[in-house]
C-alpha cells in the first residue's frame, strides 16, 4: 500500500468516525436533553399555532431510561402552568401537548367554562374560548366538569383553546411516567394557509 493510499484511508476513517460521533451525540441529545416537535392541531391556540415547531426540554423533569418510562435520576415534577408533551393515554404511540392545570392532590372543577383549583378560580391569561354556547355537564364535560381530585403521580391537563381541546376533561389524568418534557421555545413556524413563515413567532419563549 502506497503512502498516498494510507493517507486516503486515514482520512476516510477520520470522516467515518466524525459522522458516527455526530450521530451518537445527536441521538443522546434527542433521547435525554432536547427533542423537536411539530404542532398539528389548534388545541393550544393562541399559545401554539398549527405549524409551530417547538423544542422540548426532556432533562428538566429527570433523566429517563429510554423506552421504559422509568425515571433514572429525578429532578422535579411538572407544576401548574407548565406546557408538557406526553404520551397520549388512549394511544401511547401518539404525543400530545397540553398545559398542566392540576397536580397531585389538587381538586379540579369547571363551572360554566370557569376553571377552579381547590375551590378557587384559576387566574391566568392563556386560556381562551371561541364558542359562546354553554354545554351542560350531563351532556359532556367541556364546560361543566364535576370536582375531581388529581391522584398521586398524575396531572390534569387542558388545552389553552378550551372549547376545542380533547384533554383531561374527556379522557382523565396523565401519569408522570408518560411525560416526555416541557416545551420552552418555538424555533420555526410555518403558516400553511398563507404559505409563509411566521417570522415573529420564531424564538418565542413559551410561558
Amino acid at each position: 500500500m502506497t503512502e498516498k493510499e494510507i493517507k486516503k484511508k486515514g482520512r476516510l476513517r477520520e470522516n467515518i468516525e466524525a459522522v458516527l460521533l455526530a450521530v451518537i451525540l445527536a441521538l443522546f441529545i434527542r433521547t435525554f436533553v432536547v427533542q423537536a416537535f411539530k404542532i398539528p392541531s389548534g388545541s393550544m391556540k393562541q399559545t401554539l399555532l398549527i405549524g409551530d415547531h417547538i423544542l422540548v426540554n426532556k432533562f428538566i423533569y429527570g433523566i429517563k431510561i429510554p423506552y421504559m418510562d422509568q425515571t433514572l435520576i429525578p429532578v422535579k415534577n411538572p407544576k401548574r402552568g407548565d406546557i408538557v408533551v406526553f404520551k397520549f393515554p388512549e394511544d401511547p404511540t401518539k404525543d400530545f401537548i397540553k398545559r398542566v392545570v392540576g397536580v397531585a392532590g389538587d381538586i379540579v372543577e369547571i363551572q360554566d367554562k370557569k376553571v377552579y383549583i381547590n375551590h378557587e378560580p384559576l387566574v391566568h391569561d392563556f386560556g381562551m374560548h371561541v364558542e359562546a354556547n354553554m354545554i351542560p355537564g350531563y351532556l359532556q364535560p367541556r364546560d361543566n366538569f364535576a370536582p375531581v381530585t388529581v391522584p398521586p403521580d398524575s396531572l390534569f391537563v387542558m388545552g389553552d383553546n378550551r372549547d376545542q381541546s380533547y384533554d383531561s376533561r374527556f379522557w382523565g389524568f396523565v401519569n408522570l411516567k408518560k411525560v416526555k418534557g416541557k416545551a420552552f421555545i418555538i424555533y420555526w413556524s410555518w403558516d400553511k394557509e398563507e404559505f409563509g413563515v411566521r417570522w415573529k413567532r420564531i424564538g418565542k419563549i413559551l410561558k
